[in-house]
């Protein structure tokens, strides 16, 4: 009205219904970088806290006042816990490292299949994550968790134990035996955030090919007929099949290229 009508802005916020002051108002930016910063620390420091318990912390640093404040970017970020309480471990948000050299990081996850007359089975799939290399695979009808720990034992028979293995929270992986085997054997289990799988990006995309080099060009009618072509692609995946992320190497001949 005052551009195209040519009223005073007095006439013209009095016909709109609005206060000058409102009229005037310019909205400032938020400078909240340095705050949401640390909340994001403090979150990762001590996860099992919540957004009062964080406000805390920063109203004692001399960061924030209003908590409503700080629920609002609290909210933004996804930084809410659960509320209901759950006999679980604690386990901290932990960045993926890039692993340098052979055994120095493994990951595993389970795929899943049916025969020719419907019964489903499992495979256990354990990757060294520089590598690439298929370090073994566990296939059963189910497959539980002292099952999960004697294979694992088994494979460091043969090769050198990783210093850390990255898997989801399923039940085989989170329970009480997999921590005290964890303990008996130095091998730390790092645990992905739930419903994140790109944090288990190596074995994900090894299952994929997995499934569709093997499991979809095959109806298996026995367990030892799967046995026995699942140890084949194996083979073929890990000293014959070249690797695009390897420069077309083998994953066994870029391990040895590598050492």
């Amino acid at each position: 009205m005052i551009d195209a009508c040519q009223l005073s802005e007095r006439t013209a916020c009095k016909l709109a219904g609005i206060s000058r002051t409102a009229f005037r108002y310019q909205a400032k930016p938020a400078k909240d970088d340095m705050l949401r910063a640390r909340l994001k620390a403090l979150a990762v420091e001590q996860s099992a806290y919540g957004y009062l318990l964080l406000h805390g912390i920063l109203k004692g640093e001399g960061l924030v006042v209003n908590k409503k404040h700080t629920y609002r970017l609290y909210t933004e970020e996804g930084l809410q816990v659960r509320t209901k309480k759950r006999k679980k471990l604690q386990r901290p948000r932990q960045p993926m490292e890039v692993p340098t050299s052979v055994n120095q990081r493994w990951s595993m996850d389970f795929v899943s299949d049916q025969f020719s007359y419907d019964r489903r089975y499992r495979v256990l799939n354990v990757v060294d994550d520089f590598s690439r290399e298929m370090v073994g695979q566990l296939v059963s009808l189910s497959i539980s968790v002292s099952q999960v720990a004697r294979f694992l034992s088994q494979l460091f028979e043969c090769r050198d134990k990783p210093r850390k293995i990255i898997c989801d929270n399923g039940t085989e992986f989170t329970s009480k035996a997999m921590f005290f085997w964890s303990q008996e054997t130095g091998v730390k289990l790092g645990f992905i955030q739930p419903s994140k799988p790109t944090q288990n990006a190596f074995v994900e995309s090894l299952n994929g090919k997995f499934r569709n080099e093997c499991l979809n060009r095959h109806w298996f009618r026995t367990m030892e007929e799967a046995r026995r072509e699942i140890m084949a692609w194996q083979y073929q995946y890990n000293n014959v099949r070249p690797h695009s992320s390897l420069n077309y190497l083998p994953p066994v001949a870029f391990a040895e290229k590598a050492a």
